[in-house]
């Protein structure tokens, strides 16, 4: 069944490798927003953990495992311009047959909106609001070898408008426990409308390839990831001719966007960084920060200094729940403020 679907999702990956850009072709985007609070503080993309966090199998189904059995996770994200989004999940481990499992409901609510006649009177009020149901499972085939795969429903329901999709992610991890270190590939968002909004064509769907390794230090408690993002498509960079000059990756100021700074702008917004420090005998409290490149150069304002693609956030556990919160830049005039709460079902038996 996977090695079906591993297929389905390379024919997927070669048909889109020509598209260049990123912006404004997909519908359905929300199902790209960060799913918890130590997501948002590690740069809004976390592949590449595989521990008792259930909320993690939201982006990488194949991170499920055993240690997340009966964890129930709340997240909320406040939003810039009054938009809310959140994931609400639960996991569980089936011992006999060795299949962890999930399911979760990701939302996003958009505000309320005036309706207006094409005069401009103001004739009533609407919400718009997206949805997608989450189930998924992962199983370990090997020591060091797990395969995993998400099935998504998804509603999106703008005013008297409405559409329905569905979409799959495929992924695999390789975790070597010994060395502290896994490494990762994602096939997110393999699906398509099922019904057009009223009036529309279909629309693509936001689908992605992503690959990341992540290692922790022996002698430091510190964690850091690196993610490769839209590995099948090159050009992720709008290159605009009448652009002021730009600062690059490490601070020079390109005066001239030369072809090698094209390159390196371009190659640099794939990746994702981030660093987690793990204090305590049980890593009860975390302190986290993220650099996504793509996100800075998108939202940054020339001529004004900001921290628009930076990310922080901590995490602490507090007797039988852990919660977190997450930060990040995504302009100047705010950024978005992400808050988790998650417990394990059993501590509560004991």
């Amino acid at each position: 069944m996977y090695k079906i679907l591993l297929s389905l999702a390379l024919s997927f990956l070669l048909s889109l490798a020509v598209r260049a850009q990123i912006g404004g072709i997909n519908t359905y985007e929300f199902l790209n927003l960060s799913p918890s609070a130590r997501v948002t503080a590690l740069g809004g993309t976390l592949i590449t953990v595989r521990d008792d966090d259930a909320s993690l199998a939201a982006a990488n189904p194949a991170v499920l495992n055993g240690m997340m059995h009966q964890q129930l996770a709340f997240n909320h994200s406040f939003h810039v311009a009054g938009i809310s989004h959140g994931f609400a999940s639960y996991a569980h481990h089936f011992q006999q047959s060795g299949i962890t499992g999930h399911a979760g409901v990701q939302y996003v609510s958009y505000g309320t909106f005036d309706q207006t006649d094409e005069y401009g009177q103001v004739n009533g009020s609407f919400k718009a609001a997206e949805y997608a149901i989450t189930v998924g499972a992962a199983h370990q085939f090997y020591s060091r070898l797990a395969l995993g795969a998400n099935l998504k429903f998804i509603t999106s329901q703008l005013e008297g408008y409405s559409s329905l999709g569905m979409a799959t992610d495929l992924a695999g991890i390789y975790f070597d426990t010994a060395r502290n270190f896994t490494a990762t590939a994602v096939f997110r968002n393999i699906g398509a409308q099922l019904t057009t909004y009223e009036g529309s064509s279909t629309e693509p769907i936001p689908f992605e390839m992503l690959v990341g390794v992540s290692k922790r230090l022996r002698y430091l408690p510190f964690r850091f990831s690196i993610t490769y993002r839209y590995f099948n498509r090159w050009n992720i960079l709008y290159d605009d001719p009448n652009a002021e000059p730009s600062t690059l990756f490490f601070g020079e100021v390109d005066t001239e966007r030369s072809k090698t700074s094209i390159w390196l702008d371009n190659f640099f917004r794939h990746f994702v960084f981030s660093g987690e420090f793990l204090f305590g005998r049980r890593e009860n409290f975390r302190l986290r920060v993220g650099y996504n490149h793509f996100m800075r150069k998108e939202l940054s304002v020339d001529n004004f200094g900001s921290l628009a693609g930076f990310s922080l956030g901590g995490g602490i556990k507090v007797n039988r729940f852990r919660i977190d919160y997450g930060h990040t830049t995504f302009h100047l005039a705010g950024g978005l403020n992400h808050f988790s709460i998650s417990t394990g079902l059993q501590e509560f038996k004991k």
